[in-house]
């Protein structure tokens, strides 16, 4: 049913948990994995402080930054996958928000399924601090698998 799973990754705990999970789904129904990180483009960086942030750094170097910890996310995935024996392989894009990051890459990548993990956050710290998994729900045209991660307390 399943044959290409898209997961996306922050590099956090948690959406290594997610990561985990999913490798382990796709390796029971056979599926490759698409690992995926979306990192936002330097703009972003400077709209909330205005134009002191943009002295901080250069463009060049928060991309160079920005590849280099895609890569090193990415990688992570990669070698779980390889050690389950799970077919993956990685993709990283820039988006100015991740959920349409996510839903445009597994368009593009022919994605069957999206394994997305989420904080489970409600109430106040929902509406504050959103959920791309719920975004990510709400815009798909694929079936959006989400994994509730398990926060240790």
């Amino acid at each position: 049913m399943f044959k290409k799973v898209l997961i996306p990754t922050d590099g956090s705990e948690l959406a290594a948990q997610a990561a985990n999970a999913g490798i382990t789904f796709a390796r029971s129904i056979n599926a490759e994995v698409v690992a995926l990180h979306v990192s936002q483009p330097f703009a972003a960086t400077i709209g909330f402080d205005g134009m002191a942030a943009a002295y901080a750094i250069t463009d060049e170097a928060y991309e160079k930054a920005a590849q280099e910890q895609a890569t090193k996310y990415l990688q992570s995935v990669l070698d779980r996958a390889e050690t389950a024996g799970v077919k993956a392989r990685p993709v990283a894009v820039s988006n100015f928000n991740v959920a349409d990051g996510i839903v445009q890459a597994a368009t593009e990548e022919g994605a069957d399924l999206i394994f997305i993990g989420s904080h489970g956050r409600s109430g106040l710290s929902r509406l504050l601090l959103g959920s791309v998994a719920a975004k990510v729900l709400s815009l798909a045209d694929v079936p959006v698998l989400v994994y509730r991660v398990k926060e240790e307390k």
